[in-house]
This record gives C-alpha cells, structure tokens and sequence, in this order.
C-alpha cells in the first residue's frame, strides 16, 4: 500500500467559459503522506479550491491523475467515483451544512444511512465522543453554537473512517477562540488518531496547526513551509501576493 493517501500526478484543470480557457491548475504534482495534516494556502484565484477539488474526487483533472491510496480515480465511472468519496473521503467545509430537523446523531449517521447501511451500535457516540460532544447527542444543530455545528460536521465526516479528510476553510464561519479549538481537535486527530488531513485556508495561524504549507500560485506549487509559525506563514504570504502579475 503507498505511504501516500493522496498523489497528484502532472495534473492540470482547465475551464472553458464564453471562448476563453482559464488554467486554474498548472502541472501540479503533489503528494499527502498518510497522517499528516497539510495546509493549502496562496493568493485569491491561485488555485487552492480546485485543488482540493479534484485531489477528493470532485472535479476531474483536464489531464493528469489522482490516485486515492492505490486507486487511480481518472478512470473510474462516476458510480465507483461517488461510492469511493462516500466510503474513503471525508469532508468538512466552512458551512456546516447540518439538517435542522435532525440530531446530532442523526447528522451524523446520515452518510451510511444514505449508503444504505446501519451504522454500527455506539459508533455514532464514538465519534460524536472523539469531538468532544458525547453529551450533545440529542441536540439539534439550533440548541448547538457554530463551534459545535462544526464538531458534528467532523464526527459526520469521520464516520466512515475516511483515508483523508479535506476540509476547505474549516474555521472560516467561527470566531477566533472557537477556531483554534477545532484546530486543536483536527491536530489531535493527526496526532492521536493517524488521519489524514488536507485544509485549504487563508489564515495563517489555521496554517500553523499543520505540518507543512503548500502555497500555490498562478495554478502552480510555489514552495512549502513545514512546521512554520503564523508569522513564518504570513510573511511568505505577503511576499507571494506582492509579486506583481
């Protein structure tokens, strides 16, 4: 099995839109080694949505390939590609994305059940435990503060014990305590649980919880920091979006 939970090979996206042709990836090879958290950071319009994008199965490569583990999603069917992000692929994003009506546990029982399989007994609590909100079970997402509409969010996108988990701007929607408490809870994850974590962010302190920091820009790679300080971070920020076009 690769060390690697997710491998970009060459891969580039390009969009066509009203005659003209947008390159919002550009050659782009990188790898996610298993149980790393890796931040994706640069300018606005460099690139780092569709990155995640198209490393979780969302969007496909205009060329190149991505490989999930061992399996390289350029030719899969769009069936096998959706079961693959359903059952290996976790995703958190800055809308929690949580149905009112239902509980805690219940959002979080919602993918398997979607798949149409029973989650296992206690394994809803056990994730709903791990994020530490074993108490709120019960809870609907108006009874919960947005910290912890985002902790459900998590234990949603943990249930099926995903091979990655990408989460685009995960603490956009919070104030800045709350943020780095679900920071806190995602470098934990690494630490202690082994997950595989890849975050798009424009924040440099969210960047610092990560063990390196992919920037890219123009669609390009343009270095990394590993194990850098928010100050580190921001500084090479200010550097790339200072670069003149």
């Amino acid at each position: 099995m690769s060390n690697d939970a997710v491998r970009l090979r060459s891969v580039t996206r390009r969009y066509d839109s009203g005659g003209t042709s947008v390159t919002a990836l550009d050659q782009v090879s990188l790898a996610f080694p298993r149980g790393t958290f890796t931040a994706v950071m640069g300018p606005s319009g460099s690139g780092k949505s569709t990155l995640l994008q198209c490393a979780a199965g969302l969007d496909r490569p205009t060329s190149g390939s991505v490989t999930v583990g061992d399996t390289e999603l350029t030719g899969l069917s769009e069936t096998r590609l959706t079961l693959l992000r359903r059952e290996r692929i976790g995703f958190v994003f800055q809308a929690f994305n949580l149905l009112p009506a239902l509980t805690a546990e219940q959002n979080v029982a919602l993918p398997l059940r979607l798949a149409g399989r029973r989650p296992k007994k206690g394994r809803v609590r056990e994730v709903l435990q791990q994020v530490g909100l074993g108490d709120r079970a019960r809870h609907r997402p108006t009874e919960m503060s947005g910290g912890q509409q985002q902790r459900v969010a998590l234990a949603r996108a943990l249930i099926t014990c995903p091979d990655v988990l990408f989460a685009d701007e995960p603490t956009g929607a919070l104030d800045s305590g709350t943020g780095r408490e679900v920071l806190t809870l995602l470098r934990g994850m690494v630490d202690r649980d082994g997950q595989t974590i890849t975050m798009v962010t424009h924040d440099p302190i969210a960047a610092s919880y990560a063990d390196r920091v992919v920037f890219l820009v123009d669609g390009r790679v343009n270095g990394e920091l590993i194990r850098a300080s928010a100050e580190d971070i921001a500084a090479r920020m200010a550097r790339l979006e200072a670069v003149p076009c």
